[in-house]
């Protein structure tokens, strides 16, 4: 079986025989989850939708509610929808937009650190190290969204209708630490290749785990620090296991939200205009859930604020550094030059025109 991945994780891109049986068996699990749109203007309109992953707040105190419920509402009953997880119905998160393309799948969420393996171009947005904070992460994904409304058009005839991020992905270890300059020696449990690469370029050893086995994995010393959520790694029990978490975001684990564009083309034009109101309310909703949740996920493996199952140790928060000018180092001797390897001319001319006049970051070649 697949290996699962979580909100950060790149698996390996799937061929074309592997994304060909994922079509089949997800028809047949889904029961014609990609039946054609409605084509009378007066019939409701019955969507079938794939959101995130199942155990976290952004699916199950938003997407859900919204699909199963608020949209109807919305529309005055004009528009209605099912909604099912990302991770649940053997659908393998890293063949989405292979699925959306085929019209397999309708309406769905992919997660673009795991669709970077079949399209590196899409993790410039949540690059590590490039936005440490929310606020830079937002001015980064306006820089970048038309250009991957584009390539979701282009490439993959997929219609981009939302832009989504859960909280942030930060460093957990069982022992005490100053930052990502103290990290040589360790084993670091990473969840893709360029988080990987970081941690290879600080001294540290790289383990690629799944996320329910975090715990495990630094309780017996297979690992001595992990990358995750900060409120999923609290709610895994690493308080348990951790003494320190760094406040420094790495990644966020962003994801988009669009349509098959056949499909999306053949409804009736009032209800895509409901969608797009209702799915632009819906990314609203999902940040600022992000964003309260990276800080409550940071409070409560600190202990400073009152959270169901309260840590028996909490862990010291180590403060958001390192300083702007390593960070951008980082950034230019690293994560740039070697996402520009996996990736190639296509990521350099999107990192020129769209990135670079915001960040000012020059990468270094050899």
């Amino acid at each position: 079986m697949a290996r699962a991945c979580d909100v950060a994780t790149t698996c390996r891109p799937p061929g074309r025989v592997q994304v060909a049986i994922a079509a089949l068996a997800a028809m047949l699990a889904f029961a014609g989850g990609a039946a054609p749109a409605q084509t009378r203007p007066e019939e409701p309109v019955k969507l079938q939708i794939i959101g995130g992953l199942a155990s976290l707040t952004q699916y199950t105190r938003i997407e859900q509610p919204f699909w199963q419920s608020e949209i109807a509402t919305l529309s005055k009953g004009r528009v209605t929808a099912t909604i099912r997880p990302l991770d649940a119905g053997g659908l393998r998160t890293q063949e989405m937009l292979q699925l959306m393309r085929l019209g397999v799948v309708s309406f769905g969420t992919a997660l673009l650190s795991a669709a970077s393996g079949d399209e590196p171009e899409l993790s410039a947005i949540d690059l590590p190290l490039l936005n440490p904070d929310v606020a830079t992460l937002r001015r980064t994904v306006g820089a970048f969204r038309e250009h991957l409304r584009d390539v979701l058009r282009e490439r993959y005839d997929i219609r981009l209708l939302g832009i989504y991020t859960y909280p942030a992905q930060v460093l957990f270890c069982t022992k005490p630490f100053k930052g990502l300059d103290d990290l040589a020696g360790r084993k670091v449990r990473t969840s893709s290749v360029a988080q990987s690469e970081l941690m290879t370029a600080m001294g540290a050893f790289p383990v690629i785990l799944p996320l329910a086995e975090v715990v495990a994995a630094l309780r017996g010393g297979v690992a001595d620090c992990a990358i995750t959520g900060t409120l999923s790694g609290y709610e895994i029990g690493l308080p348990r296991v951790a003494v320190a978490v760094h406040a420094l975001a790495l990644n966020w684990g962003v994801s988009i939200f669009g349509a098959n564009g056949t499909y999306w083309d053949a409804l009736p034009a009032d209800a895509r205009d409901i969608i797009r109101q209702g799915v632009g309310q819906l990314e609203t909703r999902i940040w600022s859930q992000a964003e309260a949740d990276t800080q409550r996920g940071l409070a409560c493996n600190a202990g400073t604020e009152p959270c169901s199952g309260k840590p028996e140790r909490p862990m010291t928060e180590v403060p958001a550094l390192p300083a702007d000018a390593t960070r951008r180092r980082l950034l230019a001797e690293v994560v740039l030059p070697r996402w520009f390897e996996r990736c190639g001319q296509d990521c350099v001319s999107a990192w020129n025109t769209y990135l670079k006049p915001l960040h000012a970051i020059e990468p270094r070649t050899p």
